[in-house]
């Protein structure tokens, strides 16, 4: 493990191949070399955002009004483990807060150009 960004119900752990998204009873694991791109998502106004799976109809919405900025973080796979087991999921958007520490470790560790406004 390299950083660690926890609160009370969501939590980012980066380690050196992976991103893994912590909610209560379920993790997301994103593998560094599965991101295909993670970009700046704009929450103008936005109370909630919604993580949507369209290959199994499934949704998750988190509240997004701290203040940190999120951002769209595009996979080629995720893995869940959840109560049920270890799954491994298709193509997938997530828009998570990302505070810029953890961003700019995101981006050293999966050795691409990063551009951080602030």
């Amino acid at each position: 493990m390299k950083l660690s960004h926890k609160k009370t119900n969501f939590g980012i752990t980066v380690s050196t191949k992976e991103v893994v998204l912590h909610k209560p009873h379920v993790n997301y694991y994103l593998y560094l070399e599965d991101i295909v791109s993670i970009t700046p998502f704009e929450t103008k106004g936005a109370t909630q955002v919604r993580f949507v799976n369209k290959q199994n109809t499934q949704q998750e919405v988190v509240h997004a009004d701290d203040g940190t900025q999120h951002y769209n973080v595009f996979v080629k796979k995720a893995t869940i483990h959840n109560r049920s087991g270890l799954f491994t999921l298709g193509t997938m958007r997530f828009v998570i807060p990302i505070h810029y520490e953890l961003m700019k470790t995101i981006g050293q560790l999966g050795k691409w150009d990063v551009a951080l406004d602030m």
